[in-house]
């Protein structure tokens, strides 16, 4: 009896907890971009009661007397949408993050939303061109390099944006690997004006020395769906580290020579044509090639030795086919290798 009873005790909590209120979010963090001095800010934070009971708002507090919010005074049906409106008086120059709790009977802890942003004097816009149209926006770039990159290092690159859609976009980096992060700044876009996409690369979640390359794609709403048109190519070259050499080690390092590092290739009407390339190892020590990559497609590698003891050679032939004239990025080729003054090679490659 008492097993039944707790069984029905569990049911019922089970039933509680499936109809229970649960506040979600849009986005809970909302990026105004920049900000004119003086000029109060309005933004609203889109929610939604995804339980199935109805959502009672006890109180809505501000991380700041500068910050204030509306929100709705009657319970809010399970399934509801509803708005927090929230409104930042910009009277301090630079970066601003303000947060805005919701008290209610969803949870003891309250649900966090995000304001933030930089206050400036004058709004500076972009003044380059956007020669890149990205799903229903224009952009500057399209393609993405973090070159000579140390373990470690957190570069970042930007993609300025430019809304020439009829309607308000609300633009988001898409299918990020491990080692990208990306924010966009305004969080939304209006018709006619611009934001910019931040891209940070966390170099030490790269696995390998060299060339990392991936795809992202740019999004005008949480959930869009990706699609060519949208695509975006990142690519990262991480090298290896030669500080803790001995000026011994250096010395008696291995040397790579390579007979040439620009590759001039004339089509002259064939689908493809093939360069012979020399590698030599001068230096004291065993010459390892590590990694040779290509930047692009329409490239084709070959390398009958690896490793070189001092003296020997190695012959690289490296094939372009006609594809490569479709390339995102400019042809080249990448070798990573144990020499400390020449750990990265890139080999251009110039096609006509």
């Amino acid at each position: 009896m008492i097993k039944k009873i707790a069984f029905l005790s569990f049911l019922a909590v089970a039933a509680s907890s499936a109809s229970a209120q649960k506040i979600s979010a849009v986005n809970d963090v909302i990026d105004c971009g920049q900000i004119v001095y003086n000029h109060p800010v309005e933004v609203n934070f889109d929610l939604k009661n995804k339980g199935g009971a109805q959502l009672v708002i006890k109180d809505v507090r501000t991380s700041c007397g500068c910050t204030k919010a509306d929100y709705p005074r009657t319970p809010i049906a399970g399934g509801q949408d509803f708005t927090v409106a929230a409104t930042y008086d910009a009277r301090q120059l630079g970066h601003f993050y303000k947060q805005i709790a919701i008290y209610s009977n969803a949870s003891n802890e309250p649900f966090y939303l995000t304001l933030k942003g930089v206050v400036v004097d004058k709004i500076i816009d972009f003044s380059g061109e956007y020669p890149f149209v990205v799903g229903n926006v224009k952009t500057d770039k399209n393609n993405i390099e973090f070159d000579d990159v140390n373990s470690g290092d957190m570069p970042l690159q930007k993609i300025h944006i430019m809304n020439n859609s009829p309607k308000t976009v609300t633009p988001v980096i898409m299918h990020l690997p491990n080692y990208l992060k990306a924010e966009v700044s305004p969080t939304r876009i209006a018709p006619g004006h611009a934001g910019e996409a931040t891209i940070t690369l966390l170099s030490k979640k790269l696995r390998n020395f060299g060339l990392s390359q991936t795809s992202v794609y740019l999004g005008m709403f949480p959930g869009d769906k990706v699609s060519p048109d949208k695509e975006i190519s990142v690519s990262a070259v991480l090298l290896p580290s030669f500080s803790n050499l001995t000026d011994f080690q250096r010395l008696n390092a291995p040397k790579l020579q390579l007979s040439q590092k620009d590759v001039n290739i004339h089509m002259e009407g064939k689908s493809k044509k093939t360069e012979l390339l020399i590698i030599q190892n001068t230096g004291k020590e065993m010459l390892d090639i590590q990694a040779l990559q290509m930047f692009t497609t329409g490239l084709q590698l070959s390398l009958n030795k690896r490793h070189l003891l001092p003296g020997e050679e190695a012959k690289l032939k490296i094939t372009v086919k006609d594809e490569i004239r479709n390339a995102r990025s400019k042809p080249r080729v990448l070798m990573i290798t144990n020499d400390p003054e020449n750990a990265k090679v890139v080999i251009n490659i110039n096609v006509d």
